[in-house]
């Protein structure tokens, strides 16, 4: 596994505005996505996993607040690019993966279509040609203008979450109220004087980045101008080429290869310019056999309710690869099939992202999946990271309370203790417990837990638990049982392999 990072969530905190109040849905997390690995983020549902694959994708609900933190992707922050940048990186860089293939797919609209559907879109090389040579300076120009919204967007939902929380409250008295009253007054001329000076800065900028953007376009037209008089001008000579063959034929066969030539010629020069539905489908049909589905041909013109479930989302994997991107976002993408799919479709993925190098974001609440995919984990409960590891770590020295339990609810064959079910229920994260927020469901909780959050303690360099049962003045603990009879028999086995 490369150790190039290419993928940085840095203390991410993201909530959400809701009709009940705030809900902290993402607290201050971080990770690392290395070039060829696989990260699996597991978890229960509501732990704020696919929260943080949607902010990587840029495609987070309105009403969400991102109050902290950054997502470095080849050196800029995916929180503050514009939507004009992130349609560059949507999909094309960055390709997601969702839990219900049949949501994501066009019932009315036949597979190859929808496949070939954003090859077509971006099917114009000269006028890519040409957004690649602006690129950079666009992305400047864009991405000023963009923070510029997004800070001002942020105060404004923080200074609403400020008023709603005071509107909230209930009996108040009138001193309190007018109270109340000159608060909210003071951060609205606050947010005024924030958004003015804030605009003054960006726009000031912006005008400059404007000035070097304009003088890139005119460069990169006259380039694309050059390769397409070039590219012309050597087809037009070939084509002459092929003419005076033709003439000079003496046999049908001779006639026959010239004409072909010629054709081939015609449809290479179109290609350098263009990608045809001819390419597109080509394309299309190879990307559906490298997925496993059978007879692609015959296939390519069939709707989504002719396909299994399995194989649907074998269509949707086939849609994420044909723009080839560097990170793969899987979420939840086998909970909708049943068992023995899930193995193809997780040996599929497996199989694909080896070929491709591909960094993979894998999300499930199934840690039975995770011992199948991950080079490290990332085990999430209510909004935060409590412990993150090696696959081998996770699975062979949890430390984590909620480790142990999400170990302790999978089937197993081998072993003969009995599951064990995490009681409870998950925090209301409008009102998030002090301290661990695991407390309440563990059986190990000490009072500190009910008091104070627990850092960070470090395992090794690179296995992390946030747990109070690592500090040095907690009582020595024993994992389930349950856990540590899978761990013993799963060295046995591993040594017997040996």
């Amino acid at each position: 596994m490369s150790q190039d990072k290419v993928l940085s969530v840095n203390n991410l905190t993201i909530n959400f505005k809701t009709d009940n109040g705030i809900l902290k849905a993402v607290r201050d997390i971080s990770f690392d996505l290395h070039r060829g690995e696989t990260l699996c983020i597991v978890g229960e549902s509501g732990s704020g996993k696919s929260v943080t694959s949607k902010a990587i994708m840029g495609i987070l609900a309105n009403n969400a607040i991102i109050e902290n933190g950054n997502i470095m992707y080849r050196g800029e922050n995916l929180l503050e690019v514009s939507e004009d940048e992130f349609y560059k990186i949507r999909g094309h860089k960055i390709g997601m993966i969702f839990q219900d293939p049949l949501s994501s797919l066009n019932p009315i609209v036949r597979i190859g279509k929808q496949i070939t559907e954003a090859m077509l879109i971006n099917s114009d090389k000269l006028k890519i040609m040409y957004n690649d040579l602006i690129s950079d300076d666009l992305i400047h120009y864009k991405n000023t203008l963009a923070k510029m919204n997004i800070e001002i967007a942020n105060e404004r939902k923080k200074l609403d979450a400020f008023i709603a929380e005071i509107k909230a409250k209930e009996h108040v008295n009138a001193q309190e109220k007018a109270d109340d009253k000159k608060a909210i007054q003071e951060r609205k001329l606050a947010f005024k004087e924030f958004e003015k000076k804030t605009r003054e800065t960006y726009e000031n900028k912006a005008k400059e980045l404007k000035a070097v953007l304009e003088e890139t376009e005119k460069k990169a037209k006259q380039q694309v101008k050059e390769y397409k008089e070039k590219v012309t001008a050597e087809h037009k000579s070939r084509l002459e080429e092929l003419q005076k063959k033709l003439e000079a034929a003496s046999s049908e066969d001779e006639k026959s290869k010239a004409k072909e030539a010629m054709e081939n010629e015609k449809l290479e020069y179109i290609n350098k310019l263009k990608l045809t539905k001819a390419e597109a489908k080509k394309r299309a049909i190879e990307v559906m056999r490298e997925v496993g589905i059978p007879e692609p041909e015959k296939r390519f013109k069939q709707y989504p309710f002719e396909f299994s479930g399995g194989m649907r989302q074998r269509i949707v994997i086939a849609i994420a690869l044909t723009a080839s991107p560097e990170i793969l976002i899987c979420d939840e993408p086998t909970t909708a099939l049943d068992v023995t799919i899930q193995a193809q479709i997780l040996e599929l993925i497996n199989r694909i992202k080896a070929e491709r190098n591909l960094s993979c974001i894998f999300i499930t609440h199934d840690l039975g999946v995770v011992a199948n995919m991950a080079d490290r984990v990332a085990v999430m409960y209510a909004g935060k990271i409590v412990e993150y590891g090696t696959a081998e770590e996770i699975f062979y020295d949890p430390k984590h309370p909620y480790t142990w339990a999400l170990l302790s609810s999978i089937p197993d064959v081998d072993s003969k203790e009995k599951l064990e079910a995490i009681p409870g229920t998950p925090p209301n994260m409008i009102y998030p417990p002090k301290g661990d927020a695991f407390a309440a469901r563990s059986r190990y909780a000490m009072n500190i837990d009910y008091r104070e959050e627990p850092p960070m303690f470090k395992v090794s360099d690179t296995h992390y638990a946030a747990t109070w049962l690592l500090d040095s003045h907690a009582p020595k603990v024993e994992m389930p049982k349950i856990v540590s009879e899978r761990i013993r028999i799963s060295l046995e086995e591993d040594r017997c392999d040996e």
